[in-house]
């Protein structure tokens, strides 16, 4: 956590359980979560944050693992399923003072924030999914091209401890390539990289990292694929955005349509990459602005 990023907003950390999440908070009117994706962490927000705390209260946590999070090391990856990472970000936000909430997800982020919305509906205001498409999805579509650029979904849900040992052996190298990989604007990244670089650097997080995917190749999977046969969806209004540089051949839309029983919005956006809250923050607050005043 670098509080400094993030003016007038207070640190915290705060114990859930098996987890010990960390976060800032500031800012003042409707609640809004903010959660990050792989491999950054609540830094991802900087640009964001204190623009959108001139109207909302707005909390920026690491995920269960990731940053200066901690979460439980050597178990099954059913300690990192969204399911259970959504749990620890409803319990901060009811510590918070919070039981209903919008919620905006990046990547890993966004995973968690619709099972948090499917599995608790009614502490999700408002969903706003960032270069995301439901797990379920992705890995039907998943093809040469999409092993190719997302190797890390594969990588990493290897079995313990063959991704820890190879990613290990040069973190910031590893950390390095996939950021560039995933950005068209690098340079977006300014001074974060190195406070990404420090928090990669510890074997923990890597750890964490690769039980997240682990879950996301198997019990986050199977929860999609009931939720899909039972006919759940996600209850509340939904913004969907997505980089128009290698958009997907399905619109991102399309693939959510299905999920959500409630309006879904959502564009593309020009001139970025997968990063959207570092590369486009701009493009991102225009349009995340007025859903979440409209929704809140």
């Amino acid at each position: 956590m670098t509080p400094s990023a993030f003016p007038r907003f207070r640190p915290f950390e705060l114990d859930v359980g098996e987890a010990r999440i960390a976060g800032v908070v500031g800012g003042d009117g409707p609640p809004v979560l903010l959660l990050h994706g792989y491999p950054q962490t609540s830094l991802a927000w900087r640009h964001i944050a204190p623009v959108l705390a001139q109207y909302h209260t707005v909390v920026a946590t690491d995920l269960r693992g990731y940053g200066d999070s901690t979460g439980p090391v050597g178990t099954s990856a059913e300690a990192y399923s969204k399911r259970v990472m959504a749990q620890d970000q409803i319990a901060v936000m009811a510590h918070l003072g919070f039981s209903r909430f919008a919620v905006v997800g990046h990547d890993r982020g966004a995973r968690v924030g619709y099972r948090m919305a499917l599995d608790a509906p009614q502490a999700v205001s408002a969903f706003a999914s960032l270069t995301v498409i439901p797990t379920a999805d992705m890995w039907r579509r998943a093809d040469r091209s999409f092993g190719l650029a997302a190797y890390h979904w594969f990588l990493l849900a290897q079995p313990y401890d063959f991704p820890e040992r190879l990613i290990g052996a040069d973190p910031d190298y590893f950390i390095d390539t996939t950021l560039e990989r995933m950005a068209l604007v690098p340079q977006a990244f300014g001074d974060a990289l190195d406070a990404y670089r420090q928090a990669f650097r510890k074997p923990e997080v890597r750890h964490a990292m690769c039980q997240d995917y682990r879950a996301g190749a198997t019990v986050d999977l199977s929860h999609d694929q009931i939720d899909l046969s039972d006919g759940r969806k996600l209850r509340c209004p939904v913004l969907v955005l997505w980089p128009e540089h290698k958009a997907p051949a399905i619109p991102p839309l399309d693939s959510w349509r299905p999920w959500v029983g409630a309006p879904v919005f959502g564009r593309a956006l020009p001139g970025c990459g997968h990063l959207l809250p570092e590369e486009a923050p701009d493009a991102v607050l225009a349009e995340l602005t007025p859903f979440l005043s409209e929704t809140n």
